[in-house]
């Protein structure tokens, strides 16, 4: 036990940072879990848990310290779209400055490695092709600033101070574990896939699709689509890089596939027999029209391959998680014969 790798994992308690723990103890590492459970759950940690903000430089500098860690698994963020429109000053502070925070602390710690959550909100309104990480950034909204600036906050550290850092840009992530422990369970719930879910089960009753008139084939926009499991995987994958001493770099992670909201909604009703009952609202702010990756260069980078990232298996796992979770508030039988919108 002690003499496998220690890895701090700052918002570890939450939905992707929980199951990039997980990867990481099947890989062979000790995964230490940095968390002041707002948005997190406590039972979603299975080892070691400091509970301590972001912000918190003397906290994280012991922790470092005192778990001997290797290197740094960095997830803690405000990830709200909306929210950051409306909010600004919370992204900046939580993410930029937090991030600012942590690298203060790791240097102070000698540690010189950290993955990086990153997104594809740095990319912005980007036209329909797939993405490759030289495309240019222009992010909408302040979630994609914060991260982009973060990216650059890591380029100078890599010149100045010889830190070692990749920089992952994810697409939507999605799924849930297939072993079915942990899931993507939030107080407020934003995203498409779980907020669907949540409204066949009765918990939700305002399911909206935000804007049919968008320049796509069905009028929605479209996403790619990564399951979290996938996610996980390349997160190790990049680690172990830097534990051989890659320098790091920033690679875009998902499928290269783009699906729209209807097609999302269309794959929940064949998965589950009901048809997610919705209403038509006007775009939200800050929400790009098409936003997909070209993979291909973490693919030849880190040999990274999604596994789990079919559409079927993305809401499968997603579905059997929130049916385990939240279970149904609704009587209806399950095959209801209801029909999604024509146009779905």
């Amino acid at each position: 036990m002690a003499n496998r790798p220690a890895i701090l994992v700052t918002g570890g308690a939450g939905y992707i940072g929980s199951h990039c723990c997980r990867a990481l103890e099947r890989a062979g590492f000790r995964a230490v879990v940095y968390d002041n459970l707002s948005t997190g759950h406590r039972h979603f940690v299975s080892g070691a848990l400091v509970v301590g903000d972001i912000s918190d430089k003397a906290t994280l500098a012991r922790a470092l310290a005192e778990h001997e860690i290797a290197a740094v698994m960095h997830f803690a963020a405000s990830s709200l779209v909306g929210e950051s429109v409306a909010d600004p000053q919370k992204y900046y502070l939580n993410n930029l400055a937090g991030t600012l925070a942590l690298l203060d602390a790791m240097r102070l710690a000698g540690c010189t490695r950290l993955v990086f959550s990153s997104t594809g909100a740095v990319y912005g309104n980007a036209d329909s092709q797939a993405l490759p990480e030289d495309y240019p950034c222009a992010p909408i909204n302040p979630y994609g600033a914060s991260k982009w600036m973060i990216e650059r906050v890591l380029a100078d550290y890599r010149s100045a101070y010889g830190l070692s850092s990749f920089a992952l840009r994810y697409f939507n992530a999605s799924g849930a574990d297939p072993q079915g422990g942990i899931g993507e369970d939030r107080k407020i719930e934003t995203h498409l896939i779980p907020r669907a879910m949540m409204a066949l089960q009765g918990h939700v009753g305002d399911f909206a699709v935000f804007g049919d008139d968008y320049a796509t084939p069905d009028g929605t926009a479209i996403r790619d689509y990564i399951h979290v499991s996938d996610l996980a995987a390349a997160h190790v994958l990049a680690l172990q890089q830097l534990l051989q001493g890659h320098g790091g770099g920033v690679f875009n992670l998902g499928t290269g596939k783009g699906f729209s909201v209807r097609g999302i909604l269309a794959a929940i009703a064949a998965e589950t027999g009901r048809a997610v009952p919705h209403s038509i609202k006007p775009r939200r702010t800050g929400d790009p029209t098409y936003l997909v990756a070209d993979p291909s260069a973490a693919r030849a980078a880190l040999g990274f391959t999604p596994v789990h990232s079919d559409l079927a298996t993305i809401i499968r796992t997603a579905w059997a998680w929130h049916r385990k979770a939240h279970p149904l508030k609704m009587s209806e039988p399950a095959n209801s014969g209801k029909q999604l919108h024509p146009a779905a």
